[in-house]
Order: structure tokens, then C-alpha cells, then sequence
């Protein structure tokens, strides 16, 4: 059945955005490294590029918690600083930041979160939605299967471990908290173009991570 503008925005932001998901799932550097077929230190540096990434959108959620729409998808639970913080320190030591700097494409995407989704609430959770999302599906895959291509145990993939969550729960949940989102439909089209920047500003960090070390 198609989807209208009538339609739970939870469908229609799956619907529309499927090619961009797809694309971003579908990334050789995220398959290169699945397969192990590259050195350690490229799974690093993708956790320096997530770390980054991830400090800008965990910043804005600090600012939209108060924000009686955008509030609600907060959620302490899926914080992921710390963990990035610590599979650096015990894959480059302490003072990673010092040799892995922030990639072009990285600086784009945390110039993005810094200038609509640390100040408009439909951006922001568009933001929230690509990331966590991703991180609660497609992710609960990916981590175990970098963790066993790289002797990883524990140390070094705390990225991908949500303790205390049911990921398909905490999905279902967040998917309900979306489509009760009281927006009109400006801000929902808002919500579903600013979705697909950030599968765009996604891919384009992957791309620079392959064009590095494939």
C-alpha cells in the first residue's frame, strides 16, 4: 500500500529513506572490514571518526533534553562518548587524538549537527533516528563480527554494547515515540530530508575511510 502523508511517520521515514539506508549498509570499507580483509588500525580510526561525530549529536541532545518534544528521545542509555573513549584508549592509547585527527567528511557531518541539529528539534532527532537506530540494527551485527575478525574481547568494541537495552524493544519503542511526535507537516518533511543528509554525510565519511585504507 503506498505510503501518504497520513501515514505513521515511522513508515514513511523507512519508506523514503531505504535507498540512502541500503547504500550506507552496503559500504565496502564497513565489509572490508568485516571480513577482517584490513589492518587494525582502520577499525580505529573509524572509532575516531564516530567519536567525533558522536560528542557533536551527544552535545545537542544536552541541549534539546529540556525540549518537550525532542526531549523525549533522549535517552542516557544510548550515550555512546564514553565507549568510543575507551575502545580509543586501549586500541591507540590515551593520547589517540594526538595522530587520529577528524576526516574532511567528518568535519562536514559534525558542522551539520552543530548548525541544525543542536538547535532545531525535527533535525536533531532526524540525527538521533539515522545513528542510534542504526546503531540498535544493523549494528548489533557488525560489532560481534569485527570483534572476532580482530581478537577484539570486550576491550576495544564497547561502541557496539548497550547494556541494560532489548534492541528490538528500544526500536519499537523509539518508532512509537515518532509517529505520537505532535508535528505538523512542515516539520515532518523536515525530519525526512534531514534523515537523508545524514545518510549522506554517513556515507561520505565511509567513503573517505576506504578511499584511505582499501
Amino acid at each position: 500500500m503506498a505510503l501518504t502523508a497520513d501515514s505513521p511517520l515511522s513508515a514513511r521515514v523507512r519508506a523514503d529513506t531505504r535507498t540512502d539506508h541500503d547504500a550506507a549498509q552496503r559500504s565496502g570499507f564497513l565489509d572490508a572490514l568485516a571480513a577482517g580483509r584490513l589492518p587494525r588500525a582502520a577499525y580505529t580510526d573509524l572509532a575516531a571518526q564516530h567519536w567525533h561525530i558522536y560528542r557533536a549529536l551527544e552535545q545537542a541532545a544536552a541541549r534539546m533534553a529540556a525540549d518537550p518534544v525532542a526531549g523525549r528521545f533522549v535517552a542516557a542509555e544510548l550515550t555512546r562518548v564514553p565507549a568510543l573513549t575507551a575502545d580509543l584508549h586501549f586500541l591507540a592509547g590515551r593520547r589517540w587524538h594526538r595522530r587520529l585527527a577528524a576526516l574532511p567528511a567528518t568535519l562536514a557531518y559534525r558542522r551539520r549537527l552543530h548548525e541544525v541539529a543542536a538547535v532545531h528539534p525535527p533535525s536533531f532527532v532526524a540525527h538521533h533516528y539515522t545513528r542510534y537506530m542504526g546503531d540498535l540494527s544493523g549494528g548489533q551485527y557488525l560489532g560481534p563480527v569485527i570483534a572476532r575478525a580482530y581478537g577484539l574481547d570486550g576491550d576495544g568494541h564497547r561502541f557496539f554494547v548497550f547494556d541494560g537495552v532489548d534492541p528490538a524493544a528500544f526500536r519499537a519503542g523509539y518508532r512509537r515515540l515518532l509517529d505520537a511526535a505532535p508535528w505538523g507537516g512542515a516539520e515532518q518533511d523536515t525530519f525526512l530530508d534531514e534523515v537523508a543528509v545524514a545518510y549522506r554525510l554517513t556515507i561520505d565519511v565511509l567513503d573517505e575511510l576506504r578511499e584511505r585504507w582499501e
